[in-house]
């Protein structure tokens, strides 16, 4: 007979638990008044105020990809989307970082500082302006400052993109 009883009662703690905590669970959103009213983004195409031709284009080119990637904006031209990133690449500079025994550089440094700045689409009210830098580290016997600059760009973008779609 208690055998039986156990069979009935068994599982009953489990569904009280599982009410108890499954009847919270719902739509979790960061953002403290709910989802952005942000939907879309445009990317302009980012300035260069430095000598190293290229990076800024590059940096552009990847911000549209995170967007795409991450999935939380849907990237449109700028006169449809409901926010504009802009952006200006203000300093870039190479160095030296390791050395070895006989004093040949065996790594450097790209060091990168970037203006970005994400408006409202047509009134162009400022959501937030920030400067953000950023290091890419290459090997200087195996890779060339292209990898270096690959890696201080994709850093950037993430940050960039972590302060747009992270920050609601």
């Amino acid at each position: 007979m208690l055998k039986n009883r156990m069979k009935i009662f068994f599982p009953a703690p489990f569904i009280a638990l599982w009410l108890f905590f499954g009847s919270g669970c719902g739509v979790y959103s960061f953002s403290p008044g709910g989802k952005s009213s942000l939907e879309t983004i445009a990317v302009a195409q980012f300035e260069n105020e430095t000598i190293e031709a290229g990076l800024a284009s590059r940096m552009t080119d990847l911000m549209v990809d995170a967007f795409i990637a991450d999935g939380n904006l849907k990237v449109a031209s700028e006169d449809a989307a409901d926010a504009v990133l802009t952006g200006i690449l203000t300093s870039y500079r190479r160095e030296p970082l390791t050395f070895d025994e006989a004093d040949n550089v065996s790594q450097y440094v790209v060091k990168v500082t970037f203006d970005a700045t994400l408006t409202k689409g047509q009134s162009s009210e400022e959501i937030w302006s920030e400067v953000f830098y950023n290091e890419g580290i290459y090997d200087a016997a195996a890779e060339t400052e292209d990898d270096g600059q690959s890696r201080v760009a994709q850093a950037l973008a993430t940050d960039i993109l972590n302060r747009t779609t992270r920050s609601w």
